[in-house]
């Protein structure tokens, strides 16, 4: 049965103390793939919303397809003036891995653009600058969602280690709790692909972080009939996502991890879960608050996250492990995003 496209979502506008909508500025940091689109599509269609600039990194595809993914996202959604900084283009350590065979070559499903704005636009400035600088400017008041390898944030705090205290927020999507791995026998593909740069910023982000992690996202998925619906506005937008979805869409019906993970298959928008939790403080119904790391030298579980049910490790630092989250309000949002 086919859903009902949803009315336009009116997001909670909370007020500051002298009665001014509050906006939520994010710094968005990504690998842009097919999820990663989805996921700045999401944020830009939030009002009181404001992206200051996303920063690309290795990870679904190369640094540089990730800075045309992302100028084409913008492109298509008419936010061109959005600062775009190209990031860092392997893991601090080992080999580079990419998603291609998921993603598509150009990681946007190889579907061809004549009109994709050339990777010249992007910033001269680099993306660990561009983290310090931008955060300094708005000191408390910024937000990142990490969509991608942890990379660029690794190397951003390695260089200003008073950045995380200056943050309002990190969002991440990325790790495992239950060592199921999607890349390696037990490692999530973010965290896989840099697990020193996964490391650095769980043990040296000490700001409050929520992480969706591979299961969640996989156990939170949405139905076929809805990503039809979805796809079915008549928009650009909807168009551009259909265009660029088909491959991934494909390689679900023959997903074997996803049906192994949990029973049945469906639209699995994994950075979208991170970017919704950013733009709405109600979607986050429940969350595990623990103590985290991630497993470098195990043979078999390099880059797992660990999760400190026995309080082992002493940290007083703990994240918010994403467990249920508001499934409407979600559709929402994915709605308004090709709206």
């Amino acid at each position: 049965m086919h859903m009902a496209c949803q009315p336009p979502f009116k997001q909670q506008k909370k007020k500051n103390q002298s009665g001014n909508t509050m906006v939520k500025k994010l710094l968005v940091d990504v690998d842009c793939g097919v999820d990663d689109a989805q996921a700045i599509m999401m944020a830009l269609a939030v009002p009181d919303v404001q992206i200051l600039g996303i920063t690309c990194v290795h990870g679904n595809v190369s640094v540089e397809n990730v800075c045309k993914n992302v100028l084409r996202v913008l492109k298509v959604c008419d936010q061109m003036e959005i600062p775009v900084f190209r990031g860092a283009s392997k893991p601090l350590l080992g080999d580079v891995l990419t998603a291609s065979h998921f993603h598509g070559i150009d990681g946007l499903g190889d579907a061809p653009d004549p009109n994709a704005p050339g990777e010249e636009l992007a910033q001269e400035e680099g993306a660990v600058s561009a983290i310090i600088r931008i955060i300094d400017e708005h000191p408390g008041e910024v937000s990142i969602v990490a969509t991608a390898p942890l990379t660029n944030l690794a190397l951003a705090v390695r260089l200003d280690p008073t950045l995380p205290q200056k943050l309002k927020s990190l969002y991440i999507m990325g790790g495992n709790t239950d060592s199921r791995g999607n890349t390696t026998m037990c490692g999530e593909f973010n965290f896989a692909a840099d697990p020193e740069a996964a490391y650095i910023v769980l043990n040296d982000y000490l700001c409050p972080t929520y992480i969706a992690c591979w299961e969640f996202t996989c156990l939170s998925k949405l139905s076929w009939e809805f990503c039809d619906v979805w796809l079915a506005q008549d928009t650009d937008k909807a168009r551009f996502m259909k265009k660029i979805f088909q491959h991934s869409i494909d390689m679900c019906n023959s997903e074997r991890i996803e049906k192994e993970l949990v029973s049945g298959t469906g639209l699995i928008s994994c950075d979208s879960y991170a970017m919704a939790a950013a733009v709405d403080d109600m979607f986050i119904i429940e969350s595990d608050h623990k103590a985290v790391t991630v497993e470098l030298t195990g043979k078999h579980t390099r880059g797992m996250m660990v999760v400190d049910h026995l309080d082992l490790l002493e940290k007083t630092h703990k994240v918010h492990i994403m467990k249920k989250v508001d499934l409407e309000r979600f559709k929402k949002l994915m709605m308004n995003a090709l709206k």
